[in-house]
């Protein structure tokens, strides 16, 4: 992952393997508007081409810095190099994110829409945080969840005063 543009925040936000490309735009829209970096860890479930890219963030795509990744395995490398904790965001996961203290260079991880992320990803997390909600119900949206967690965590470490700035 490449560095930030000074101001900006440090938090990461990383979809792995995303299936559906409106997802996929529409966090690139998110960390536009937080200006957070996102990473894509591939393979996707669609085609990931300069005209998906640009249908799918509209005009938020020139104000957006994303990052692919060839596999996790890359990532990993890349995370590892930085010295970043991964957080994952899972249904499974142990902690309430809202009684976590997050750090300014996380990096904060969705899994895929059908499946979320395989055992070997998940025991890889540093972190694991979910977001408390209704028993009877399964999960929110990828990008809802995104930007819950996301919120709280530019909340905690300052980000949002960098980026109102």
């Amino acid at each position: 992952m490449r560095g930030t543009q000074p101001g900006l925040p440090r938090l990461g936000l990383v979809l792995y393997q995303p299936d559906r490309p409106h997802n996929f735009g529409s966090a690139l829209r998110l960390c536009a508007c937080f200006g957070v970096t996102l990473g894509v860890i591939e393979p996707c479930g669609f085609p990931l081409d300069d005209r998906r890219i640009r249908q799918t963030a509209l005009d938020y795509h020139a104000h957006a810095r994303w990052v692919r990744h060839q596999d996790f395995a890359a990532f990993e490398t890349a995370r590892l190099a930085e010295g970043r904790r991964l957080v994952l965001l899972s249904t499974r996961g142990e902690h309430f994110y809202h009684r976590v203290a997050f750090r300014p260079d996380d990096v904060l991880l969705l899994g895929r829409e059908s499946a979320g992320v395989p055992e070997a990803v998940h025991v890889r997390a540093d972190l694991r945080v979910k977001i408390p909600m209704r028993p009877d119900l399964r999960s929110l949206n990828v990008v809802t969840a995104a930007a819950i967690v996301l919120a709280e965590a530019l909340r905690q470490t300052g980000g949002f005063h960098e980026v109102a700035l």
